[in-house]
């Protein structure tokens, strides 16, 4: 009897033992033992969701989302840390913490922006966190958020709006870099200010204000070698691959392939597979710069081998498949010619999707329906016999077709561009008051006094003697607000007097304006279509075009061949008074 309860009280304090063991485990003891597992290892996700369960049952909803923090950083799947992600959000507002809330929001944008190349719901998730961030305390977060939105409108192409919110970043932590802060602190603003350093370089160079970047880069690695931080490995070498891409821009190759070679084999230890590939492409390019086109294309098939196993390129990255797509027509590999046609294609679907702003800008030797025609033709062009007979007999006839309907075009051009030139003087002459007031519609006396009516007139008569329509944004609301009167009053003067609604005289103005310049002084020539498009005011290149067609009668790129051939014809022809 005494043996069963001396057996009875030693499990008895064993089970109490174990239980004020596992009770006094804090949330500390817990991370301890898998806080210094590598990233993205799941073995610390058992230990994990102990610390979750604790919080759990406490309804402890900071260290909840701490948990949850965690979790994402050590799963490997993607679709897990959106879970995660989910689940911290959750968690964080429940506390009713902003910085908390904030924090999680951004840690599901990183997710959508560095794992699954999301870049709009990154920006959604990040614009959120701001927002939070804006009520609470932390000032870090806060300006660490700036940075993450600075990175996507880099990437989407708003070079400009993101220097500003680089600039803010630098701006806080370059002053926190030293003096008298925690360590943990002085870590984390160092590498907040080398990353919005680096950053801010790219920017510039997107930008081709190279004199900017050449400083940048100065300032940086000296900041790192004055302070002997070697700890900012990666920092270090993302300002190196930034010399390495200005020493290739000075023609100095060999330089830039060593500087190059140097960066690599760091940027694949972090596996960061996007600035790799964009080292990859200008190792390749310095190799064309050297003539040594065999290297540049292995260069330029690791750049293909990134973007096949990660779905993922830039916009400057387009180039490397024009490269590899010429270089294999010169060489008369039609096979690998319509392989790399295919991928560039699919490139393309990708760039359109993901980099819209910028998808005007790129330069494109070969546009998406040049690359589908080539495409066509590498496909079928083994195809002989009776087949190509009948190919060449259609091409035959689609050139004579082709041939008459050029000529056509030729002459309705010329007739086109005849009115141009007869009309051309006229056009800024335009008088408010061809037409009185005394003439105008009885509904439009019923509404509008003479005295609005003369102050309409001297006022739009200034603003057309004044150009002001070539600012970008008007509005028939925002020119009635200018003009202190109102929208109703203004559409209807324009109406009346110029026989044509707000749009389509603002529009007749711009095109008007461009056209005389460009008829006038042959420099405007040599603008791209987006230039001409910027200079009158018109944001959209497309829209530009369209509104000069409906205008003039033919596209703008036919109306500067016309007037480059007449300069020119009178440039070479004797002076018709001798």
């Amino acid at each position: 009897m005494h043996t069963k309860k001396y057996i009875f009280s030693f499990f008895l304090l064993i089970f109490i033992f174990q239980g004020i063991c596992f009770k006094a485990q804090s949330y500390d003891e817990i991370q301890n033992k898998y806080e210094n597992t590598e990233e993205n290892n799941e073995k610390a996700l058992s230990l994990i969701n102990k610390f979750i369960v604790k919080a759990k049952k406490e309804n402890n909803y900071e260290k909840l989302a701490d948990g949850y923090e965690d979790a994402i950083y050590y799963s490997s799947d993607c679709k897990k840390k959106l879970l995660y992600a989910d689940s911290s959000i959750i968690s964080a507002k429940k506390s009713f913490n902003n910085d908390l809330i904030s924090r999680a929001y951004l840690g599901k944008g990183i997710i959508y922006y560095y794992n699954l190349k999301k870049y709009k719901d990154a920006l959604s998730n990040y614009l959120k966190a701001y927002s939070y961030a804006k009520k609470g305390k932390d000032t870090y977060q806060k300006n660490k958020i700036v940075y993450h939105i600075g990175v996507v409108k880099c990437y989407l192409g708003y070079y400009k709006d993101a220097l500003g919110l680089f600039s803010e970043c630098i701006d806080y932590f370059e002053p926190k870099t030293t003096g008298d802060y925690h360590p943990n602190e002085i870590y984390n603003h160092q590498k907040g200010y080398l990353n919005s350093l680096h950053m801010t370089i790219v920017c510039y160079r997107y930008l081709g204000e190279y004199q900017k970047v050449d400083s940048l880069i100065h300032t940086g690695l000296d900041f790192i070698n004055l302070h002997k931080l070697n700890k900012f490995k990666l920092e270090y070498h993302y300002i190196l691959k930034c010399k390495g891409i200005s020493q290739y821009n000075e023609n100095k190759f060999n330089s830039a392939i060593q500087t190059f070679e140097h960066v690599l084999p760091v940027l694949e230890e972090y596996n960061d597979f996007s600035w790799a590939s964009v080292v990859d492409f200008y190792i390749g390019k310095s190799y064309i710069g050297l003539h040594q086109e065999e290297k540049a294309v292995m260069q330029f098939k690791k750049v293909d081998s990134i973007f096949q196993k990660y779905n993922f390129i830039l916009p400057e990255l387009r180039e490397n498949y024009e490269f590899l797509i010429r270089y294999y027509k010169k060489n008369n590999v039609p096979k690998q010619e319509l392989h790399y046609t295919k991928i560039l294609l699919r490139a393309d679907s990708i760039l359109s999707r993901d980099f819209t702003i910028l998808s005007s800008r790129i330069h494109r030797e070969y546009d998406t329906q040049n690359l589908v025609d080539i495409q066509s033709k590498l496909e079928n062009q083994n195809k002989w016999g009776i087949g190509m007979i009948f190919l060449l007999f259609t091409l035959t006839v689609v050139l004579i077709y082709g041939i008459k309907k050029y000529y056509r075009k030729e002459k309705e051009i010329k007739s086109k561009y005849k009115t141009i030139e007869h009309n051309i003087q006229q056009w800024f002459e335009q008088k408010s008051n061809k037409i009185t007031y005394e003439n105008l519609s009885s509904q439009s006396k019923s509404t509008m006094s003479e005295e609005i009516y003369k102050d309409l007139q001297l006022q739009l008569e200034n603003f057309e003697k004044t150009k002001k329509f070539l600012e970008k944004g008007i509005t028939l609301n925002k020119l009635a607000v200018l003009f202190d009167t109102n929208s109703t009053y203004l559409s209807q003067f324009i109406n009346e007097t110029k026989g044509m609604n707000f749009n389509k005289y603002l529009g007749t103005l711009r095109i008007s304006y461009i056209t005389q310049l460009m008829y006038e002084n042959e420099k405007y020539l040599n603008y791209t279509i987006q230039g001409l498009s910027d200079e009158c005011g018109i944001a959209s290149r497309q829209n530009f075009s369209d509104l000069f067609q409906e205008i003039n009668g033919f596209r703008p790129t036919d109306f500067i061949k016309k007037r480059k051939k007449d300069l020119e014809d009178s440039k070479t022809s004797p002076d018709q008074s001798e």
